[in-house]
Order: structure tokens, then C-alpha cells, then sequence
């Protein structure tokens, strides 16, 4: 018992040491983030191949956001963040890439800007400069990790953490099924959200339709950081 006692007591001792990294990462995010300007945030899967549609609606959609005058963030690693950024330097904007250190699927891209490209030990740490940054999120298929950001998204909207901002489900084939149980289980059955929760989301399958919400949601609101 006493030896638990001594390495518990070590382990809250390096515990209280990490939150110096962890301000460490929050300082390096908002002081490089801040000059960035106005920008969407794009998830999806990192096992997404170029080859995929999917990862072609990616770059399109970031290329066209790019043009209208938006960078973008990603996750800064392969498959749909690939293309995210690959598709922001096509259209001329700022490519931004938050990665995460993993034992797997995490690595740089090639298509970050340079001074754009920052690292992140803590999820939780990224997350909230993913978040504070974005002017909107546009979400394709992934995985566990991309559904984090998304619900994450919509719970800071839904509790006014976080002024409205547009989320854009790309893939009806991919998103439907979800969005049928939130409405007919969560909302409906359980009464777990409220009707209007649903209006934080739509889903689309163009690229013209992704572009146009976020256009069309930004003639009647104001870019501005969050929080």
C-alpha cells in the first residue's frame, strides 16, 4: 500500500508540471491563430484516399471557400484534411493544420503553409483552437474522431458558448442515417434536444451547396472570433 501511495503521489506530481505544457500550446495557438483571419474548418477521415470521392468534394469545397475569401483549418494530417489544405493553396488561402502527436494516421501534409503548421499533444487543447478560429465547420465522412469535433461543435452552438455558426454534413449517403436517429430517437422519442437544435446542421452532396450555406449564413451575420 505505501508503494501505491509514493507512485500516486509521483503521478499527481507530473500532473501538475503538464499544465505548463498545456499553457505552452494555448499561447502558441492564439498568438499565431489570431493573424490569420476568417476561416472554415474542415474534418473527415484521415484513412480517406485521394482516390475517393470524398476526398475530391474536400478539395473542391476548400478551393471554393478559399476563393470566397476564407483559409481553412484541418487536423493537418492525411486523407480529408489532406485535402482540405491541398485544396486552400489551389484557391489562393491561408491552409492551416492543427495536428495531433498519435502512435498512428498523423503525419503532416505537404500542403500546410509553413508558418501555419502547429502541433498539439492535448486533444482537448486543439479542439479549442479548431474551435475559436472557425467560422464554420464542414464535416465529411470520418471516423470516432471527426464525430467528436462535430457533436463538439454543435453542443457549443446549441449552449450559446459559441455565437451560430454554419455546419455543413457533406455526403447525404454518409450523414442520413445519423441524422434520421437524432431527429426520430433523440429528438422525437426521447425529447432529448428541441426542435431547434436541429437548424445547427445541414447536410448536402455538392460542393455548391457546401459554399453557398456558408455564404448565404454570412450575408446576415458578422465574421468574428469566438469566445
Amino acid at each position: 500500500m505505501n508503494a501505491i501511495r509514493k507512485d500516486w503521489n509521483e503521478i499527481k506530481t507530473n500532473d501538475s508540471w503538464a499544465i505548463f505544457k498545456i499553457m505552452s500550446e494555448f499561447v502558441e495557438g492564439y498568438e499565431r491563430m489570431a493573424r490569420i483571419g476568417p476561416c472554415i474548418s474542415v474534418f473527415g477521415s484521415a484513412r480517406t484516399k485521394e482516390e475517393n470521392k470524398y476526398y475530391q468534394l474536400s478539395v473542391e469545397i476548400s478551393e471554393k471557400l478559399a476563393k470566397a475569401g476564407y483559409g481553412i483549418i484541418t487536423g493537418g494530417g492525411p486523407g480529408i484534411m489532406e485535402a482540405g489544405n491541398k485544396g486552400a493553396q489551389k484557391g489562393g488561402g491561408k491552409s492551416v493544420g492543427l495536428n495531433i502527436d498519435l502512435p498512428f494516421e498523423q503525419f503532416h501534409n505537404k500542403y500546410i503553409d509553413r508558418e501555419s503548421n502547429l502541433s498539439f499533444d492535448y486533444f482537448f487543447v486543439r479542439k479549442v483552437i479548431f474551435v475559436k478560429y472557425s467560422q464554420g465547420f464542414v464535416v465529411l465522412p470520418g471516423g470516432f474522431g471527426t464525430m467528436d469535433e462535430l457533436f463538439e461543435a454543435i453542443t457549443l452552438i446549441q449552449t450559446k458558448k459559441i455565437t451560430k455558426r454554419p455546419v455543413v454534413l457533406v455526403g447525404k449517403e454518409y450523414w442520413s442515417g445519423l441524422v434520421e436517429w437524432v431527429q426520430k430517437i433523440m429528438l422525437e422519442k426521447e425529447h432529448n434536444i428541441s426542435p431547434d437544435d436541429m437548424r445547427f446542421l445541414t447536410v448536402v452532396d455538392t460542393a455548391d451547396e457546401a459554399v453557398k450555406y456558408v455564404d448565404d449564413f454570412y450575408k446576415t451575420h458578422d465574421l468574428s472570433p469566438n469566445f
